[in-house]
């Protein structure tokens, strides 16, 4: 069983930036793939980032977001910057074994952290 902890959501006009976190537990962090998504009001739940060594991005958020991730502290960060009111949602952290894209490949997920983008 792996626990995830996210927190560094919050309200940010747009332009600006914030940095999520999600702390895992579990003994074999280094092994994860770690993925975060996000789902806005009445839409579906859809692929932002994830990383193991390499990262893969979604196009909405290429060259805007950078996933990192510290083994040491068993925790991935997300990195947001140049927001804008298209990526208000709650951002969700998950684990994986492949990375991929699909929800599906992912079996933990996290609470959610909301991000609130204003104009």
């Amino acid at each position: 069983q792996v626990q995830l902890v996210e927190s560094g959501g919050g309200l940010v006009q747009a332009g600006g930036s914030l940095r999520l976190s999600c702390a895992a537990s579990g003994r074999t962090f280094i092994t994860y793939v770690m993925g975060w998504f996000r789902q806005a009001p009445g839409k579906e739940r859809e692929f932002v980032a994830a990383i193991r060594g390499d990262a893969i991005y979604s196009d909405s958020v290429k060259g805007r977001f950078t996933i990192s991730r510290d083994n040491a502290k068993k925790t991935v960060y997300l990195q947001m910057n140049s927001l804008n009111p298209e990526d208000t949602a709650v951002y969700y952290c998950a684990v994986g074994i492949l990375l991929s894209t699909s929800s599906q490949q992912y079996n933990y997920w996290g609470q959610g952290t909301q991000v609130t983008v204003s104009s």
